[in-house]
This record gives structure tokens, C-alpha cells and sequence, in this order.
């Protein structure tokens, strides 16, 4: 479904990402591992159009993306999640995620959504808003404006944003990070929900490798913004240049 062809990006004379050449199959679940400053987001930014390449193409389903940006990008089918959320913070939490529905079922960009529409008339809308606030527990806060939630809770609302986009790609972008210990389960199960479609693709940039070992199906890991392995997670993992340079984990912990 997505590849990336020789993908590249310089910064003057630093290269963060160098010719990294992967392709993502329906129905997996991906994670892009790697040390602080490997490349990964500025990799997951490439991908999305937050980045312009240098060199190399972006291509999901035979279509090259590589001069679309980021909301052209989305409409196509590649969706988001971001370390920093992106949402719209004076609205209110059932708000946001009605935007997002809105957005997917009128197929545009978000400056072109009628925003004077009135929402209460679309009860599916609403209904179907309910249901994606009910699965991330944060049914109790709908009236909320998005910028009064707690950090763990934003990261819930973003996500639930995104699934309500139904993009073809979700990329995850360290979900967890920042969440408390009774957040997190919310947020892994909702990506459980998504790897049993096989219609999707799932790309995870995360940190916590026992995350990355309960979820994916394979890690790609990055060093120096090149590709340093990808294969089957046991395969990865129990590689000692990447276990001890890259993932930190030691010996003992292996055999744990």
C-alpha cells in the first residue's frame, strides 16, 4: 500500500534522512525504532508532507504523493497523529471529533468544510462522535474545550480524531508519551481495534520497546536517518548491535 523509493532529506550539510527505501503491506503493523536524533520523525514527516523531500518519492497505492502536501496527503489517505497534538482548542472535545467526521464525509480540506452547517441537524454525525469519545473515555469531557483537557487526555482526543478521518495509513507518532499509567491502555487498544482491519496500515514511531513488542508485526530501525534493519520483531530485537546501541536493552533483559 505505501513505499518509500530512496527517501532523502538535507539540511545544508547534514543528510536526516538518507535514502531509506521501505513498503508497507495492508493489515501490519510496523514500528519505527531507532535512538533520540535517528530520524524517525523527520522519516514520518517526509512521509506526511510536513517535510519536503530532497530527493526520492512517497507512493501509496501506485500513486506518487511525493509533490502533494500534507492535506493533500491526508485526503489521499495517510493519516496522522503527531507528538505535539494538533487540535483545534477553542472548540469543544465533541467538536473537534465532529470537525473530523465532518471533514472525512464531505472529502475536503478543513478550511473548506462549512463550518455555518449546523451539526445538530446531522444526527448521525453526533452519534457516530459519541461512539469514538465513548471508546477513548472522553464522553465525560464532550462539552470541554479541547484546550482545558489534560495532556493524556488531548493525545485520547487526537486519536480519536484520526479514526474518525478512516485514512487507508495511520501513522502513530510515540501515542503514549506523557500519558499516565490509566491513559495508555485506552490509547493501545484503540490501535488493536485498527491492526485487526486488514484493509489498514499502521506505522508506529515508539520508544517503549514493550509496546513495540505486544504490537508489531515488524520493526524497521533507523540510525543516522539510514536503515540499519527491518524484519520480524524477534529477528530485530535479538540483533546485539541493536539491542545494545540502539534499543538499550541489555543482555539480562533479553533473556527476561
Amino acid at each position: 500500500m505505501l513505499e518509500t523509493q530512496s527517501l532523502t532529506i538535507r539540511f545544508g550539510g547534514h543528510v536526516a534522512v538518507n535514502e531509506v527505501s521501505c513498503s508497507y503491506a495492508p493489515g501490519t503493523l510496523t514500528a519505527i525504532v531507532g535512538p533520540n536524533g535517528a530520524g524517525k520523525t523527520t522519516y514520518f514527516n517526509l512521509i506526511s508532507g510536513q517535510l519536503r523531500a530532497s530527493s526520492g518519492t512517497v507512493r501509496l497505492n501506485g500513486r506518487d504523493l511525493t509533490p502533494l502536501g500534507a492535506s493533500a496527503r491526508m485526503h489521499a489517505g495517510l493519516g496522522r497523529a503527531f507528538q505535539l497534538t494538533q487540535l483545534f482548542p477553542r472548540l469543544s472535545v465533541h467538536e473537534n471529533v465532529r470537525l473530523a467526521l465532518q471533514s472525512r464525509q464531505q472529502g475536503m480540506g478543513w478550511r473548506q468544510i462549512r463550518f455555518w452547517r449546523m451539526w445538530n441537524d446531522d444526527r448521525g454525525l453526533i452519534e457516530r462522535a459519541d461512539v469514538l469519545l465513548e471508546r477513548t473515555r472522553l464522553s465525560a469531557r464532550s462539552g470541554q474545550a479541547a484546550a482545558d483537557l489534560p495532556h493524556g487526555d488531548q493525545r485520547k482526543l487526537e486519536i480519536a480524531m484520526l479514526v474518525a478521518l478512516d485514512p487507508q495509513v495511520f501513522m502513530f507518532d510515540e501515542p503514549t508519551a506523557g500519558m499516565s499509567v490509566d491513559d495508555v491502555p485506552v490509547v493501545l487498544e484503540l490501535i488493536r481495534e485498527i491492526k485487526t482491519d486488514p484493509s489498514k496500515t499502521i506505522l508506529l514511531v515508539e520508544h517503549k520497546m514493550d509496546v513495540v513488542r505486544e504490537l508489531a508485526d515488524r520493526i524497521v530501525v533507523l540510525h543516522n536517518g539510514q536503515l540499519m534493519a527491518d524484519g520480524e520483531p524477534a529477528a530485530v530485537i535479538a540483533s546485539p548491535i541493536v539491542q545494545q546501541a540502539y534499543l538499550g536493552i541489555s543482555p539480562t533483559e533479553q533473556t527476561a
